[in-house]
């Protein structure tokens, strides 16, 4: 038998040194026999084509079909040269021949080592063992072959050169081969977690990667020009999925003043009554030319600012096509519905929860209670490194959210259920070599990978939408997830500061959205309402027994005992957990310049300057510095308030 493998200086280089034909026969013979397979029919094949063609690479110089005219009794022999090293037939010769048994037989072939271990690597990436007999079969034997190189020579030249011929046979016979392209790419992930020779196989993202030009067809060339640049100078200080929202909607302007008004070509000589106006109409009855629905309140909004932020920055910049006065106003721009959060409801919310227990997908069900657990966007979620989880001595367990929308990180802490999930997600994940950040381009150690791949967010959404559905549920999106978790904690009384850390708000507004659910002033007077009710017309609804201090200060009726940060307030007194930190805003009216006080308030200051007393030695005690800094500061100003104000 030959030797295991053979090098060649590239895919396109010559075969390995063919020894005579008698050897090659001889070869060929004892190959049939280790397999107790042939007759006498195959070996006189073998020994006219061999006689014929002494030089099997000779023959792989033949036009195409005159290789495929080869017949059933010399296949087997032109297998067998194939797989010992001797004969590389072409690509195009390799995807027009069926070749049923090429896996069995090359496990018993110098390639056997090189597949077994491409089997082993797919296997351990999770795909099944008939999956990746079928990309072996497929591709990996096919390389092999061709290449005459091992495996862990293959680069993304060779997986590059097999994808044209792919194409070139598509083109060849006017139909696509799609589960050829589907079985490289699939390979190639194999092949990047095998020996990182090769890179990681990527979405198609080409239109990413348009030439701003691209966006602007048919508008005349010197508006397109301004236009072009005025992406460019928005490229260097916005991201690029940002600059392509912006770049679409700039070409539907454009092509709106292109038929709506041919003769202009400048930015400079746009009117407020021509163009501006008139594309405000526009924009108000323009329709969703998927759906054929009215544009959402949200893109009729996002594309009058587009414009108007068009204008105003080439006004600003003093650009000579610009018209050099404001054209869109406020009041152009179409408000948004203040609709509230669309959270699930504790029913269905629990009904979802348990139908995502209950998935046979484990990797993708993990994941979504992640998502419930955390509050995190699914951008987020995916972009999750495999060491995002932080242990503080005394803070517990904390999740490192990597930026997301708004180019923030954070961190969220975690609870033991929510450990389990990543526990349970690490176990179900594919290992493998780190793949590439979409930011960064940087290896990184995902954590939600299976296959070798990072879990998309389409197979999140149907993991999710098969759950609701099975609870019973009509539609439910991901970002519903975030909006309960926010609402929950809302319910449970966390403070809006906590809410926005959280959730990675940047602004109060966007967190006080989620408090306009369970206004506790609206409760309150509504309450207040209903004790009147009853003391005048007897029980209407069951009442509720409130949550005593004693239950959160574990049986201590002095709120400054808690194992809280705490702080006195004018008309109580505020607790928040360690975690949380220090609220930004205790104790500042003392300390305002604008702040008074007289003699009748001198009872109030001493028991607050007591109390902060109190206050600053607790936080000592536990270790709080900071804390008891901040008390002691209090106090010195306390005392100065008190020493300034006349006694009675």
């Amino acid at each position: 038998m030959p030797p295991a493998t053979a090098s060649a200086p590239s895919s396109s280089g010559a075969a390995r040194p063919r020894p005579p034909g008698p050897e090659l026969f001889e070869s060929y013979r004892a190959a049939l026999a280790a397999r107790s397979a042939g007759n006498r029919s195959f070996l006189g094949a073998a020994r006219v084509f061999l006689r014929r063609w002494p030089d099997p690479q000779v023959w792989a110089q033949q036009p195409l079909p005159a290789r495929l005219s080869a017949g059933s009794a010399v296949r087997p022999l032109l297998n067998h040269l194939m797989l010992a090293g001797y004969l590389r037939p072409g690509y195009d010769y390799l995807l027009e021949r069926k070749l049923p048994a090429i896996l069995r037989e090359a496990k018993t072939s110098p390639l056997a080592n090189d597949v077994t271990r491409f089997l082993f690597a797919a296997d351990e990436l999770g795909y099944t063992s008939r999956v990746a007999a079928g990309l072996a079969s497929q591709i990996t034997v096919r390389m092999l072959i061709q290449t005459g190189r091992p495996l862990r020579e293959l680069d993304d030249t060779d997986l590059d050169e097999f994808d044209a011929a792919i194409t070139g046979r598509e083109q060849t016979h006017q139909r696509t081969l799609k589960h050829y392209h589907t079985a490289l790419n699939a390979t190639r992930t194999v092949l990047h977690h095998l020996d990182g020779q090769v890179s990681a196989a990527v979405h198609d993202s080409a239109h990413l990667r348009w030439p701003w030009q691209r966006h602007f067809a048919g508008v005349p060339s010197p508006m397109a020009d301004s236009l072009v640049a005025y992406l460019e100078c928005a490229s260097g200080t916005r991201a690029r999925s940002t600059v392509l929202h912006m770049a679409g909607r700039l070409g539907q302007f454009a092509r709106f003043l292109a038929e709506h008004d041919p003769a202009l070509t400048s930015l400079a000589a746009l009117d407020r009554q021509r163009h501006i106006e008139p594309y405000l109409a526009a924009v108000a009855a323009a329709h969703n030319p998927r759906t054929g629905t009215p544009l959402s309140a949200s893109e009729r909004r996002s594309r009058v600012l587009t414009v108007g932020r068009l204008i105003d920055d080439i006004n600003e910049w003093g650009w000579a096509q610009a018209p050099g006065r404001k054209l869109v106003f406020a009041r152009d721009v179409p408000r948004l519905p203040r609709a509230l959060p669309r959270y699930l409801p504790p029913d269905a919310d629990r009904r979802l929860l348990q139908a995502l227990h209950a998935s046979p997908n484990r990797l993708r069900a993990d994941a979504l209670l992640l998502l419930r657990a955390t509050g995190m966007r699914i951008g987020e979620l995916r972009d999750l490194e495999l060491d995002c989880v932080h242990e503080v001595p005394g803070a517990g367990a904390w999740l490192k959210v990597p930026l997301g929308k708004l180019d923030t990180e954070r961190m969220v802490p975690i609870d033991e259920d929510t450990l389990d999930l990543f526990d349970r997600i690490v176990a179900h994940r594919s290992p493998g070599q780190p793949l590439p950040h979409p930011r960064t381009g940087k290896p990184v150690d995902f954590l939600l990978t299976h296959q070798g791949r990072r879990i998309s967010v389409d197979t999140l959404r149907a993991e999710l939408q098969r759950a609701a559905t099975e609870a019973g549920l009509k539609s439910v999106t991901p970002h519903q997830l975030r909006h309960t978790y926010a609402t929950a904690l809302i319910n449970c009384g966390v403070s809006l500061q906590a809410l926005m850390a959280m959730l990675g708000h940047v602004s109060a507004e966007m967190s006080l959205r989620y408090g306009r659910l369970f206004d506790e002033t609206v409760r309150a007077d509504y309450e207040r309402a209903l004790t009147q009710a009853k003391t005048q017309l007897g029980p209407v609804l069951p009442s509720r027994t409130p949550l005593p201090i004693s239950d959160i200060s574990g049986g201590s009726t002095d709120w400054k005992d808690t194992p809280t940060i705490k702080a006195r307030l004018t008309g109580g007194y505020c607790l928040r957990t360690p975690a949380q930190g220090a609220c930004a805003y205790a104790n500042i009216c003392e300390h305002c310049p604008n702040f008074r006080t007289e003699s009748t308030f001198l009872p109030i200051l001493a028991t607050q300057r007591a109390d902060a007393a109190a206050l600053a030695a607790d936080a000592e005690q536990r270790g709080w510095g900071t804390e008891a800094t901040r008390h002691r500061r209090l106090i010195e100003r306390l005392d100065k308030l008190i020493s300034q104000t006349d006694t009675p």
